[in-house]
């Protein structure tokens, strides 16, 4: 009996011998061809893999062209007579090197022609924006560009091999000076390889040339043509693992209308509004309508119903819909018939290093080319001015004739290197006479050596020299002829071609901050329910606004909590005290409470963060005593303090049985403090006297001005610290203020800002502008008088033309002018002290005329001063993180707990009155 094999591989392998012995052949058997699976696969699958990434998928570093544009190109340039030719002709010629059908020829072409840099189009040629196709290729027209012609053909130095069919001949690769491959960009797809390269600038990539010749830095970044914002703090260099965040551009039109006027690569207009339909129909954001208005520039309308945040809608936008997209980048190009994973910036040295070689190469052809012309020209000039032609009338043969021409002409010349005789003033050729040379001079006519003029000759001649010390200066000088050339593809081609993709860096969007308050939430205190389903609950109250994306705290009477994820309805626990959305990176929420502890009848008032929590994980505010019950609590968005009054029990030992207690005394823990005790007594009620200020001080405001808002984790400039009551000042290069509430959900147009500050009761603006009427100077100072907010004010002249030139709040601003006192005066450079110039005065004056004839430019000496001064880290009240876990301290024993059990009972029935939104109670 056979025994079994031990595993599974052993089975493997005895099968693998059973099927070997199967195989074998009887003596005299007809043996057939056999092949084996696992050769046939590796040897098919590579070599079509292998086809796919070279001949298919991945351009070539060489030229950054696939094979089929290669071919298309090649294609066109046979085709070229100047005129636009059908794009279906256009695909028949490329069938004849194209070894695929003519769709794939006819969307290469077309990528090619939207690309707008080899092909010029005519026709409807579809649109990336809009995603719009091309017409039938029976409709639309191409031609080859300009630059195409100068910078990708020369068949003096184009390596060639045949076609598929070996009817043609084709290029290998095309002798580009340029690097194509990173201004257009390209995708592919291959076997188990892919290829991503992002499109750059033109203008950036001649000067990245050039700074590659002079030895100097240089750093790529992406410019798209759809336009749009990019965030490249982690491109790579383009390789893998690096990301690119792309952002549509936004506009705030008004508090109803934002407008969309650039998309992000790689998106459509279509495809951004489905997403943003989309968005909306979850509810995770609020329009009103979305309308297309997309013409010769992107221009999509996002309407707002009333009372919607325009800011929170852009950050909304940018969260839940395609107006942010994420791209990563893959540079993959074949080099030396090998795919290989290169930075962009290896990939333009490659590219100009490969551009200095093609160009020293035309140089050298150039310079053969002129080498024969001077040759020929010379020859020709001894040959009729000497009258050597005369010496071959008497020559019977074709051999007399040449020998005799030789010898006339070495009367004249002598190789370079060749003997010289005395007083040898022959001329000097570069390489001897051959019989081609003698050959040429037996063809010229009777009529042209009649007109032959001898000075045109010369002037010729000359002329070629001068061509020649030229091209030998280029070729000696080989680096700065190259940074000459791409300077001048510079000033050729890149006039029309500036950056359109702005580079800005991101701040992260949450989508919890962001998602709309589409849901309400409601709480049934009595039962312990929560959740955004219990709208037909007869006892569930609405408390809050909240989104899908939340989550809720609920805090008992018992004094534990626990924070949930928003759902219809989820048990949390009866006798509910306070629910509310709790957010992870709120620092300014504080509670207030007051508990009396269940085992000693001690009271105790503590004020804590809830910070540094599990989902769904029971956590005690007390002492967790059997008895515990909470007596007051309250939650304060801005660290509010309060008074409040506490009545003792009528059967309380102490002869005061009501007195006030301030939180403001308390110092702001965690959430696992024990607290401070109020009284040994029974209480019996308490109610809130008054709410007091935020104990924590004015919340730090910082302005980052790379993203254009305002944060509170120290990014940027440091603004202040901001009371309730405090706001934000902006003035604008228009000539008007604004006011804005200290928000992180505002986005502030940086580029049209002069001054953003805090405003403070002594803040002066001190302005320089020119009334557009009259064309002269004013300046003024002025407070702030108003008080609406988000509403522009302007200061300076409402006349057409009038124009500010410069603001400033610093204290003792000074300007430097140059003027011109009179007309026939010449300019003078004056320093002003604006504000010993005019006294401050209300913010609609003209102002104080500057008494100049004209004043020809103006520049402020002093900025908006130093940041104003941080407040200390450590504040009276702060919550110490290491705290936020403390365990619950005993009490003081030293002090005698003297609670009746009446008092316990009268404490009990105080938590069963009704309850208001904060938590009184």
């Amino acid at each position: 009996m056979e025994a079994e094999p031990d595993s599974p591989a052993e089975a493997g392998a005895e099968a693998v011998e059973e099927a070997e012995e199967e195989t074998k052949f009887a003596p005299g058997e007809v043996i057939h061809d056999v092949n084996n699976v696992r050769g046939m696969y590796q040897n098919w699958f590579l070599d079509y893999a292998s086809y796919v990434i070279l001949e298919r998928a991945v351009p070539a570093v060489e030229d950054g062209l696939k094979p089929v544009q290669r071919r298309i190109l090649h294609a066109m340039n046979e085709m070229d007579d100047g005129r636009f030719n059908k794009v279906a002709n256009v695909i028949g010629q490329t069938m004849q090197y194209h070894p695929h059908g003519d769709a794939s020829i006819g969307d290469a072409m077309v990528n090619l022609g939207q690309k707008d840099l080899l092909i010029e189009t005519q026709g409807n040629w579809g649109d990336v924006r809009t995603g719009d196709s091309a017409a039938a290729p029976r409709y639309i027209e191409a031609r080859l560009s300009k630059f195409a012609l100068e910078v990708i053909f020369n068949p003096d130095i184009t390596e060639w091999q045949l076609s598929y069919d070996g009817r043609k001949r084709e290029p290998i690769t095309l002798p580009v000076k340029f690097p194509l491959l990173l201004a257009q960009g390209v995708e592919g797809i291959a076997v188990g390889l892919s290829t991503k390269i992002m499109p750059h600038n033109f203008r950036e990539l001649c000067e990245a040339s050039m700074a590659v010749l002079r030895g100097k830095e240089f750093q790529l970044y992406p410019d798209f043509p759809t336009g749009g914002l990019a965030d490249v703090s982690n491109y790579q260099s383009g390789q893998r693992g690096g990301k690119i965040r792309l952002r549509a551009t936004i506009e705030k039109f008004d508090k109803t209308l934002l407008i969309i006027r650039d998309i992000p690569y790689g998106t459509t207009t279509t495809a951004l509004m489905e997403s943003i339909v989309k968005a909306s129909e979850a509810n995770k954001i609020k329009i009103k309508k979305v309308v297309d208005n997309t013409a010769a520039d992107v221009e999509i309308q996002v309407q707002l119903p009333p009372g919607i945040s325009p800011d929170l809608t852009i950050d909304a936008l940018y969260a839940f819909t395609d107006c942010e997209i994420s791209i990563s980048p893959n540079t993959c190009v074949i080099i030396d018939d090998k795919p290989r994973f290169v930075g962009v910036e290896d990939m333009l040295r490659l590219s100009t290093g490969k551009t200095v070689r093609l160009l020293e190469r035309e140089l050298e052809i150039r310079q053969q080319e002129l080498q024969e012309k001077w040759h020929s020209a010379s020859l020709e000039k001894i040959f009729i001015e000497n009258r050597i032609y005369r010496k071959i009338e008497e020559c019977e043969t074709w051999e007399q004739i040449l020998e005799t021409i030789d010898l006339g002409l070495k009367k004249f010349v002598r190789v370079e290197g060749e003997k010289l005789k005395k007083d040898d003033v022959r001329l000097v050729i570069r390489r001897p006479v051959n019989e081609d040379d003698l050959t040429r001079l037996t063809e010229i006519r009777i009529k042209r050596i009649s007109k032959f003029d001898g000075f045109k000759a010369e002037e010729y001649i000359q002329k070629l020299d001068a061509e020649l010390a030229e091209v030998a200066d280029h070729l000696a000088n080989l680096t700065r002829y190259a940074i000459a050339y791409f300077d001048n593809l510079l000033k050729k081609y890149g006039a029309k071609r500036d950056r359109k993709t702005q580079l800005r860096t991101f701040d992260v969007v949450t989508a919890q901050k962001v998602a709309v308050a589409n849901q309400k939430l409601y709480v049934n205190y009595q039962d312990g329910f929560v959740g955004y389903g219990l709208k037909k609950d007869e006892k569930a109250v609405e408390v809050a606004s909240c989104s899908d994306l939340d989550d809720i705290i609920a805090i008992r009477r018992d004094g534990t909590f626990t924070v949930n994820r928003i759902a219809e309805k989820t048990f949390v626990g009866k006798d509910i005290l306070h629910a509310g959305v709790y957010n992870k990176n709120d620092d300014r929420l504080v509670y207030n409470m007051v508990y009396v502890d269940g085992a000693s009848g001690i009271s105790f008032a503590k004020r804590f963060l809830v910070s540094g929590i599990t989902r769904d994980k029971v956590y005690d505010l007390t002492k967790a005593t059997k008895g515990t019950k909470v007596l007051y609590l309250t939650a304060n968005p801005n660290s509010e303090s309060e008074i409040v009054s506490i009545q003792l029990s009528d059967k309380a030992q102490a002869r005061v049985k009501q007195f006030d207690f301030d939180f403001a005394e308390l110092a702001i823990k965690g959430k696992g403090s024990m607290g401070n005790i109020v009284t040994k007594q029974l209480i019996k009620k308490i109610t809130q006297k008054s709410v007091g200020d935020s104990t924590l001080g004015g919340r730090e405001v910082f302005f980052d001005s790379v993203v254009g808002r305002l944060n509170h984790a120290g990014h940027g400039r440091y603004l202040g610290a901001f009371d309730t009551e405090h706001v934000v000042l902006v003035v604008y290069k228009d000539g008007s203020y604004e006011l804005k509430a200290p928000s992180p959900t505002l986005h502030f147009d940086v580029p049209n800002i002069l001054v953003l500050r805090k405003l403070e009761p002594d803040t002066v603006i001190s302005a320089v502008y020119v009334d557009g009427e009259t064309k002269l100077h004013y300046v003024k100072r002025f407070h702030i008088e108003t008080t609406t907010m988000d509403k522009p004010f302007s200061f300076i002249s409402e006349s057409k033309g009038s124009k500010l030139l410069a603001a400033t709040t610093f204290a003792e601003p000074e300007a430097e002018l140059k003027v011109q006192r009179d007309k026939k005066s010449e300019k003078e450079t004056e320093t002003l002290r604006l504000d010993q110039f005019i006294e401050v005065k209300g913010w609609k004056a003209m102002g104080n005329k500057l008494n100049y004839y004209k004043v020809h430019a103006l520049t402020l000496l002093t900025d908006e001063g130093p940041e104003p001064a941080r407040r200390e880290a450590k504040k009276r009240g702060a919550a110490p993180k290491a705290e936020d876990d403390a365990p619950i301290a005993e009490p003081d024993s030293s002090q005698p707990v003297d609670v009746t059990a009446e008092e316990v009972a009268q404490s009990q029935a105080l938590l069963r009155r009704p309850k208001a939104q904060l938590g009184l109670f």
